[in-house]
């Protein structure tokens, strides 16, 4: 059921309202913000803005360019566009004309480097108008007069609140564009959690969990995140816009990005220090922590105009990342095309950022910079502890200070020194500045656990071989280089004739069609194969076709010169490649499996990527690196989230997994778990399951067993506690599905799942489309329809009075009834009350039953009657009295409130206010009609009810559609 439970405000909203104050805020009451808003359409607190823009801009800006500015900047784009355009004004990157001066000036909005010189208001309750449409926005607070944060509060009561929160989130970006544009972060919270993220990033997946190095209790919390001097920090250095193969998309980091950031700086500007290491996991934001370094590194004077060289993988540079960052918010940004090319930069004493990659650097002169003041931002660090790319690297830069960023740092290697000795020297004993591990980025979902699986033993190769050839190499220690690796895989003579033994992989070849059509496909994600080397790729892609079609798979590799012609037809132009890599990113569009063996093995994102068929010996970072493509976290567009990441091990390199991640084995235990760890747990959880919760229908049959759920689960702790279950029951069913170890538990999973879905519609009135139920569970239940819970319950008819009234009078138990009404006047009340707005109050009364039955202070038998007699009555009522009236619908609303708190000539006044209405006729947009028409209601109401503001206040709600 769906209930008003109205403890946001006290318990969730006035808390947080207090903790702003207490840091500094200025509470502004809802009417006072929107008279600085001039109006409740204005984005704006106008005066406050005006005011602080001369302040900030002395001898720039006047009282009449301040008024030119703001309406500049209220008058950006509806959509993410404007909202970099309202970034760039925050950021002090518009300009405005004096001429005079016959000259451009930056403009500033906010001074970061004085908090005190900038105005920081909040107020609640706001109501924004746009055009027809009306929001009431919980929280929103204001930097000198501009929108920045909206705060959405829900009670720790509802089960679903953050989802809730999340959805009003949406629907402010739909119903008012021109706020969300100037606004640049929001945040979710209902006591238990605190997410946040940047608007115009509305999936599940871009809201982090804030949080300090410890836990924090909610007080904590909303102090950090508002503190004035982090919100200027994030508003001017944070937040990011991108733009990746032509889509722009906005992105706010995360607390241990911005931890790093801070350490980072911090060290450069230690004169005695000159190295760091970043350890952040795969998968967890190090470019963007790269590229937030850099930008304030260029920015802050205290560098004096720096070089700021940032190291990257060549698949970053294909994505041109970096050469967009010009059309975003940055200065100009220079790729080097070559070695010649980079030279020419460094000895040129070129200032700001140099993207390039550590390829680059080969035969570098050495000392070629010599100055201080540049910055080496290296990528992928462990790639360059070793051998002559950086030793060429530092000894053209020798008096940088050099920064490493790596997810596998190297602590031992064959070639040389490792990451820590390398980047870590500054840092003993644990030789990194900032680190952020796999089992952290897990917890705050940055990323999703691994499971691995081993194929039939028929299929993997000779044991002894692979350990003579490649597990045994000393060589192979702290390789971390897929070249590199690849020189060994050729040495390895016989090894690589096994794995390409043409019968293992036309067998092979097989297995993965048939893996990925009964495993992968069903849940709506895609694959890699990985294949030894590039002959191998193209032999895969051949014996696919046979099984699958010919659009499912492409090959993504190198191409040569020399290349014989059976690999020509998989050559790619920069542009297919990038049309592949775009089109795998999409859910509905082929290919669905990617044939690999070097490229988009590192520094490819594709969150839709859930397994990797391993067909290739990996170990350390190259294995750990490669697997990692498929630890990304991705949600659909009907909300159901990637529960893992699979790897399918063709090779047997996870028969011992330590020795397969030396590198890190305590980090990497129970993160990358075999599908056989899952069983166990999916076995334990089912007899969870018989023992708490089958039990509660064995022996019972459609409305008997329906009203024992109902019944059982009246208490939302209990709800909580079985969905928290059940959510890691499904998750665990959607990747072990299809097996055949499943057979003896589906008929009790399918009863869970019934469960489940009743009480998410019955209890939190979701639909059954917004259930998040999984496809392969989803598909189970609709494969079963006719379940022990769900055969009776599913009829579908036309809500409307005589409905209602059919089910209060259904011979079905109490419970049943209940919900039934419940749910019906519910779908009654939101589907005509745009039209029929007298419906909202009805509804509201009909959910504060809903209420007290849900928290034990009525019996089943009591509510029933309360809505008997209450909700389902005036519905009758209501309607019949409609039927004879000829008032407008709005003027009917007024009738029937006025009647319900026993007005006498209720339809007279409803009639004189009516034609008030129809004399200001603008009264939703313009404040003047509504003032007039506030004036007339209060004349007609004189002495009629005991509280005419109350009264006129809410007849304002109901008619402005708005739900309490």
């Amino acid at each position: 059921m769906t209930v008003s439970i109205g403890a946001e405000r006290t318990a969730v909203q006035n808390p947080f309202l207090r903790y702003a104050k207490e840091v500094g805020w200025t509470y502004l009451p809802p009417e006072e913000a929107a008279r600085l808003r001039r109006g409740e359409s204005g984005v704006i607190l106008h005066e406050v803005l005006v005011r602080r823009l001369q302040a900030l801009n002395p001898g720039v800006v006047d009282l009449q360019r301040a008024e030119a500015i703001a309406g500049r900047l209220v008058r950006v784009h509806p959509n993410i566009q404007g909202n970099l355009e309202a970034w760039e004004f925050l950021k002090g990157l518009k300009t405005v004309y004096v001429p005079e001066d016959r000259r451009e000036y930056n403009v500033r909005l906010l001074d970061p480097g004085c908090v005190e010189a900038n105005a920081f208001h909040v107020t609640d309750e706001m109501v924004f108008q746009s055009g027809t449409r009306r929001i009431r926005l919980d929280l929103v607070f204001f930097v000198n007069g501009i929108p920045v944060i909206v705060v959405e509060t829900k009670s720790a009561k509802r089960l679903d609140g953050m989802e809730r929160a999340l959805e009003q989130i949406r629907r402010y970006h739909d119903d008012a564009p021109e706020l969300m544009a100037i606004a640049q972060l929001y945040a979710l919270t209902h006591l238990v959690q605190f997410l946040y993220a940047a608007t115009w990033s509305l999936s599940p997946k871009d809201l982090f969990n804030w949080r300090e190095e410890l836990a924090a209790d909610f007080e904590t919390l909303v102090k950090t995140f508002i503190a004035p001097s982090r919100v200027l920090r994030v508003l001017t250095e944070f937040i990011l816009f991108v733009r990746r193969d032509g889509e722009l998309s906005k992105v706010v980091l995360r607390p241990h990005q911005m931890r790093a950031v801070e350490r980072v700086i911090q060290r450069a500007r230690d004169p005695h220090k000159r190295r760091a290491l970043v350890w952040h996991t795969q998968g967890s934001g190090k470019t963007y922590t790269m590229i937030t370094v850099a930008r304030r590194l260029l920015q802050d004077p205290t560098f004096e105009n720096p070089t700021v060289l940032m190291l990257v993988d060549r698949n970053e540079l294909e994505q041109q990342l970096f050469t967009n960052l010009r059309a975003v918010g940055w200065g100009h940004v220079v790729v080097a095309e070559s070695k010649r090319d980079l030279q020419q930069l460094l000895r040129s004493d070129r200032r700001g950022l140099i993207v390039s990659t550590i390829q680059k650097f080969e035969g570098m002169p050495a000392a070629i910079c010599t100055r201080r003041n540049v910055f080496v931002l290296v990528d992928e660090a462990h790639r360059t502890t070793g051998g002559d790319l950086g030793n060429y690297l530092m000894g053209a830069l020798p008096n940088a200070t050099y920064i490493g960023f790596t997810g596998t740092p190297i602590d031992r290697s064959s070639h040389g020194k490792g990451t820590f000795q390398v980047f870590g020297v500054d840092d003993p004993p644990h030789g990194y500045l900032d680190r952020y591990s796999i089992r952290e980025s897990i917890a705050d979902g940055t990323t999703v656990p691994l499971h691995y699986a081993l194929a039939p033993n028929e299929l993997q190769v000779d044991r002894e071989t692979l350990e003579r050839e490649f597990l045994g190499l000393t060589e192979l220690e702290g390789v971390s280089d897929i070249e590199e690796l690849n020189r060994v895989l050729d040495r390895a003579v016989t090894l690589k004739n096994m794995l390409k033994s043409p019968d293992r992989m036309r067998r092979i070849a097989e297995f993965v069609a048939d893996h990925f059509r009964q495993k992968i496909e069903p849940m709506g994600y895609k694959a890699f194969l990985v294949a030894v080397d590039r002959e191998a790729c193209c032999r895969y892609k051949a014996l696919l076709d046979e099984y699958l079609p010919a659009e499912y798979s492409r090959v993504v590799m190198s191409a040569r010169a020399d290349d014989p012609p059976e690999f020509r037809p998989y050559h790619l132009s920069e542009q297919e490649e990038r049309a592949i890599r775009e089109a795998f990113r999409k859910r509905d569009e082929q290919p669905k499996i990617l044939i690999v063996t070097e490229k988009l093995l590192t520094g490819f994102d594709a969150p839709i990527l859930y397994c990797m068929y391993l067909d290739k010996p990996m170990r350390d970072h190259t294995l750990l690196q490669a697997i990692a493509r498929v630890n990304r976290p991705y949600e659909d567009a009907e909300g159901r989230r990637k529960p893992a990441g699979f790897v399918l091990d063709f090779v047997g390199i996870f028969n011992d997994l330590e020795r397969a991640l030396a590198f890190d084995s305590r980090d990497i235990d129970r993160v990358v778990q075999g599908v056989d760890v899952l069983k166990e747990r999916f076995v334990e959880l089912m007899e969870q399951g018989r023992e708490q919760y089958v039990k509660i229908v064995q022996g019972l049959r459609d409305d008997k067993a329906l009203e024992a759920v109902l019944e059982h689960f009246r208490d939302p702790e209990e709800r909580d506690k079985f969905y928290q279950y059940y959510r890691e029951l499904q998750e665990l069913y959607e990747i072990l599905s299809p097996d055949e170890f499943l057979r003896p538990f589906l008929q009790d999973y399918h009863r869970l799942s019934e469960m489940y879905q009743v009480l998410r519609t019955r209890y939190e009135g979701r639909p059954v489309a917004k259930l998040h139920l999984l496809n392969k569970t989803a598909a189970l239940l609709q494969q079963h329809s006719r379940g022990v819970l769900l055969g009776e319950s599913s009829a579908v008819y036309k809500i409307d009075v005589e409905t209602l009234e059919r089910l209060a009078r259904e011979d079905t138990p109490n419970a049943v009834k209940v919900f039934n009404l419940l749910k019906g006047i519910r779908e009654l009340v939101e589907t005509k009350a745009d039209g029929e707005p007298y419906l909202i109050p009805i509804g509201e009364r009909a959910e504060a039953i809903a209420q007290a039955y849900q928290e034990r202070q009525i019996t089943t038998e009591e509510t029933l009657r309360q809505l008997v007699e209450g909700p389902v009555k005036e519905l009758r009522d209501a309607e019949s009295a409609r039927a004879e009236s000829d008032l407008s619908a709005e003027g009917f609303t007024i009738y029937w409130l006025l009647s319900r708190v026993g007005v006498e000539n209720a339809e007279q006044i409803a009639r004189q206010i009516e034609s008030a209405m129809a004399t200001y006729p603008h009264w939703r947009t313009s404040q003047q009609h509504e003032r007039e028409l506030r004036t007339e209601i209060y004349k007609a109401l004189l002495t009629k009810v005991g509280d005419p503001v109350a009264f006129v206040e809410r007849l304002f709600q109901v008619l402005r559609r708005e739900r309490q």
